[in-house]
């Protein structure tokens, strides 16, 4: 993909975005032009049908430049996984398919000494980490430098969180929601459901944190993802590889068993003539469905 950003110089617009104080670095890289044109025919090459702008890819090569050693960096960089790292963090639905297909599956074998399970949900929550920005920061993928492969870098991301999930306490702590977050699910107007949010707030916060520990983490992540973050069945089917139709069953399919554990665990808590039982689960049945962006929240 050539264009006039190209044919005036990869060089050139490279120190466009290299900040004043570096630039001078830049002098001592020789024939730097030809080893910006290799590194993104490389990486072009790698990704063919990951179309990123010239200018995104240099852009993203000067903001991992350090206050010293650029021309090693310059040398030594892992182009093609620089290159579609940028993409991800810029959305590209062929890069988040990519990433999906030629990374994260690899993952699993690379933990094969940790427990399958664990690393199921460890990946699930480094998709939302590294994929979405958060708080108004961008993903986190933008962070990764290209000094050494993706690949590693995300084994070793995923380690990490599944290290975190090795007890309960550790656990909860990565996915508590505030109670005042999930007790806004009873602010339906009707006064006698504010009585009952009085009378049953902390049982239903306890419960709907059991619950959402209790899912598996695809259909958690899947939850997240749409209600919360607001991604589209259309952008969660390129981040998955799937379908459009497939996702909307999946995440249909996880809402209705989120409802079924939570009116379960419900029942459970409660005696079968406790008169709170069918005020609680009448209300979970007519407003949990709607307030699932706040429950996730």
């Amino acid at each position: 993909m050539s264009g006039p950003l190209e044919a005036e110089g990869l060089a050139v617009l490279l120190r466009t975005h290299v900040p004043p104080e570096r630039r001078a670095q830049l002098d001592g890289v020789e024939d730097l032009e030809a080893l910006l044109r290799e590194h993104l025919t490389v990486a072009r090459n790698a990704w063919p049908t990951v179309a990123l702008a010239t200018e995104s890819f240099v852009r993203h090569l000067a903001r991992h430049l350090p206050e010293m050693g650029a021309r090693d960096v310059l040398r030594e960089c892992q182009a093609a996984d620089l290159y579609l790292a940028c993409a991800c963090g810029e959305g590209h639905p062929a890069a988040l398919r990519a990433f999906e297909q030629h990374l994260l599956q690899q993952v699993p074998a690379r933990l094969a000494s940790m427990p399958r399970t664990q690393v199921d949900e460890a990946l699930q929550l480094l998709r939302e980490r590294l994929l979405m920005g958060s708080g108004g920061e961008p993903p986190r993928i933008l962070t990764y430098s290209g000094r050494g492969a993706l690949l590693a870098w995300v084994v070793i991301s995923t380690a990490r969180i599944a290290s975190q999930l090795k007890t309960r306490d550790e656990r909860q702590e990565l996915f508590d929601e505030p109670p005042e977050a999930l007790v806004q699910l009873l602010s339906t107007g009707d006064p006698e459901h504010e009585l009952l949010r009085k009378d049953l707030r902390e049982l239903l916060v306890d419960v709907l944190r059991k619950v959402l520990e209790a899912l598996p983490p695809r259909e958690r992540t899947l939850l997240r993802l749409h209600h919360l973050h607001g991604f589209t069945m259309d952008r969660l089917a390129t981040m998955y590889g799937e379908s459009r139709s497939g996702v909307a069953r999946r995440v249909l399919q996880s809402r209705e068993r989120l409802l079924k554990l939570l009116r379960a665990e419900l029942a459970g808590r409660l005696k079968p003539d406790d008169a709170a039982l069918d005020s609680l689960l009448g209300l979970v049945n007519s407003q949990l469905d709607l307030s699932l962006n706040r429950l996730m929240g």
